[in-house]
């Protein structure tokens, strides 16, 4: 890793980088995922010593596991920035290229957040493999992106980052100068995991008009040196280990809430065998009235909608909020972009029909991903293209506005209210063309059993009834039409 630092990074860059300066969290995507937005930018220094060029393998450390990608955009400075303001700043960079944050965090409590240990390693820094001229890119048009083993996992651009680039320039040149060749790592979006030895992590940086860096390859090893006894070692706990694959606690239990197991063709079969009509009545003899989602109609309206609850949740629009939170790999992006085979997305969007909160792109997601249907109290666009694609959408009515009208995208994977009903990751979605029922996962077998029994009952009922019999003790059964029932079950 050495020799590619001393030759193919020298050759990138005219000669021997100098500081790396790394940014802590800049994307509203990684903020939100983090539980915090900045007010201000924090960084760190990565040796240039982590730097390698595409290609060359990244070693795991012997005895850690927690190896974890983070793709990034570059700056390379072209010339020296002292005390230069934000509007200045962008004309201190020569250009920009593809990077990856590499670090273990095995090891990140040992050195109080300056990162030396975790993130500094020798070819923990890899970049290239071509760079874009500053001068032929827009800032705030860049779109990184991130595969692991061919996969798609961070998509994101630069047009809502928190800290512009000109501004990251002008804030660190205040007391440090940024000589030419330095670069700046400007932080990475939300979709950042661990990867183990044997994987391979890409990263590209392209902008509007087609020109790229090219993918920055990377393929992960496993390090056979170990740790000496005279420093730190790797130390490790579910909290670290949490943070490592991009999910904080709280972030876990709902994920965990939501993967529950998926619901058997068995179940889903006796659930599609009775309407929803008589599961309302079961649930409603159990004390359950408030468990149907209103205002909703549906896109298939012969078709029946069985699944386990995904959620996704709105807040009222608001500029400022959009802007951080309405870009990017958003909270709305994430959720379809999520979704199992068999589930279905439940939407709160407070009842507002005046913007779409699903379109045909997304909805094609969904279907793509094996999901079962989707639910919004909301508003729906490209209304003919979502009916055509085949997939169950129940929604308050149709609207061509976009999402930024009235809704910013928030959270997923907690209990969100929907059409008039509480809705938590899990729930069972049943819908028909008499409307969704959302059924707590402890009592779909109960309540089924129940429901088969009773639409046994009342096409008992219903036979007699259309032979002429009066519903008087019938409907309901008294004792002796109990006892004429009882004979008649095959």
């Amino acid at each position: 890793m050495r020799g590619a630092h001393t030759t193919e990074i020298d050759a990138l860059f005219g000669g021997r980088p100098g500081k790396v300066i790394a940014v802590h969290l800049n994307y509203p995507s990684r903020a939100a995922q983090r539980g915090r937005t900045p007010d201000q930018p924090g960084y760190f220094l990565k040796p240039s010593s982590s730097l390698s060029a595409s290609e060359t393998p990244i070693e795991r450390p012997a005895g850690c596991e927690l190896l974890a990608f983070e793709g990034e955009i570059a700056l390379v400075i072209g010339k020296d920035a002292r005390r230069v303001s934000p509007e200045e700043g962008w004309s201190h960079v020569s250009g920009v290229t593809a990077a990856n944050d590499f670090g273990v965090y095995d090891l990140k409590y040992a050195d109080k957040g300056s990162n030396l240990r975790s993130k500094g390693a020798d070819g923990f820094t890899p970049i290239g493999p071509a760079i874009l001229a500053a001068n032929l890119v827009d800032p705030n048009a860049l779109r990184i992106r991130t595969w692991v083993n061919g996969e798609l996992v961070q998509d994101d651009t630069t047009d809502t980052l928190l800290f512009p680039f000109g501004r990251l320039v002008a804030d660190i040149s205040q007391l440090v100068t940024l000589e030419a060749g330095d670069i700046i790592l400007t932080g990475t979006p939300a979709g950042s995991t661990v990867v183990q030895p044997g994987d391979v992590v890409e990263v590209a940086v392209d902008d509007a008009e087609g020109r790229t860096t090219g993918r920055l390859v990377t393929p992960v090893v496993e390090g056979t040196a170990p740790f000496g006894d005279f420093g730190a070692v790797p130390k490790m706990d579910d909290d670290v280990r949490a943070e490592a694959f991009g999910t904080s606690r709280e972030e876990k239990s709902r994920k965990s809430a939501a993967s529950s197991e998926p619901l058997t063709d068995e179940l889903v079969a006796r659930i599609n065998s009775v309407g929803t009509a008589t599961l309302s009545s079961q649930l409603r003899k159990r004390g359950l009235n408030t468990v149907s989602i209103d205002g909703v109609t549906p896109t298939q309206p012969g078709a029946r909608l069985v699944g386990r609850a995904r959620t996704l949740r709105f807040v009222p629009g608001r500029e400022d909020l959009f802007a951080s939170h309405g870009g990017g790999f958003n909270a709305q992006k994430r959720a379809f972009d999520s979704l199992g085979d068999g589930e279905v997305l439940v939407i709160e969007a407070r009842g507002e029909r005046g913007t779409g909160t699903v379109g045909d792109i997304l909805a094609l997601r969904a279907r793509v991903r094996g999901a079962a249907g989707i639910v919004t109290d909301g508003g729906i666009r490209d209304l003919d293209a979502v009916t055509a694609l085949g997939i169950p959408t129940y929604h308050a009515g149709p609207h061509p506005a976009v999402l930024g009208r009235r809704h910013v995208p928030w959270d997923t994977d907690v209990t969100i209210a929907c059409g008039g009903t509480a809705v938590q990751p899990g729930d069972i979605i049943v819908g028909d063309a008499d409307g969704v029922l959302v059924i707590p996962p402890a009592m779909i077998e109960d309540v089924v059993d129940d429901a088969i029994e009773q639409e046994r009952q009342e096409a008992f009922i219903a036979n007699h009834v259309g032979k002429g019999e009066s519903v008087d003790g019938l409907y309901p059964m008294n004792d002796e039409w109990k006892a004429r029932y009882a004979k008649w079950q095959p």
